[in-house]
């Protein structure tokens, strides 16, 4: 379990605005930090994994922003499907202003000693992703709906990176069209049982 408190949370938030300039790193932390007006060297001790730790640690604070502002939004008139696309463009929306800092987490994690990090944090957002749309699955779809979401979550996340229009709408299209490839393939599932 990830560690969380709100002096985390507030040094990830002013570190924020540093990490273009500076990347994930111990300099950016201590900046954010001083910011606050507080001692940089606070960094140690609030994230002793170093970089990779505050990463994550912001993977888990937009987590926990997305499910509140899903929980405010009440999705629970919305069909399954249209949940998803909802929390999905909600953490896009969300992180718009951070893009520079995604880039540079990414490529953080993307170094074959992070890829564990990186991999906690995808099935991390993906099981987020799922309880602000309201699943309560206890069988094995609970991993099968997490594994699937991973890969569309990403591929969506890679397109809007590079998507710079306001509004992304052509990431909502492309997220549109994973989603219904998903439908596609669910939906022949039972009818290639029936031939087998």
């Amino acid at each position: 379990m990830i560690e969380r408190s709100d002096e985390r949370d507030a040094a990830l938030r002013a570190a924020l605005a540093h990490v273009p300039r500076l990347g994930w790193s111990r300099a950016a932390l201590e900046a954010g930090l001083r910011d606050l007006g507080q001692d940089g060297r606070e960094a140690e001790w609030l994230f002793p994994g170093g970089p990779i730790e505050a990463v994550e640690a912001w993977c888990d604070l937009a987590d926990r922003e997305m499910e509140a502002t899903a929980r405010a939004e009440n999705l629970q008139d919305l069909r399954i499907p249209e949940r998803i696309r909802r929390v999905v463009t909600l953490r896009l929306e969300a992180n718009e202003p951070h893009k520079e800092a995604i880039r540079r987490a990414l490529a953080l994690q993307s170094l074959p000693w992070n890829i564990a990090s990186a991999m906690r944090t995808v099935g991390r957002t993906a099981d987020s992703m799922w309880a602000a749309a309201g699943d309560t699955s206890a069988d094995l779809s609970w991993y099968t709906r997490r594994a699937t979401l991973s890969g569309v979550y990403g591929a969506t996340l890679a397109f809007w990176l590079q998507d710079d229009e306001p509004g992304f709408p052509a990431t909502r299209a492309f997220l549109d069209r994973r989603l219904a490839d998903l439908a596609r393939l669910q939906g022949k599932r039972p009818k290639a049982k029936s031939a087998a």
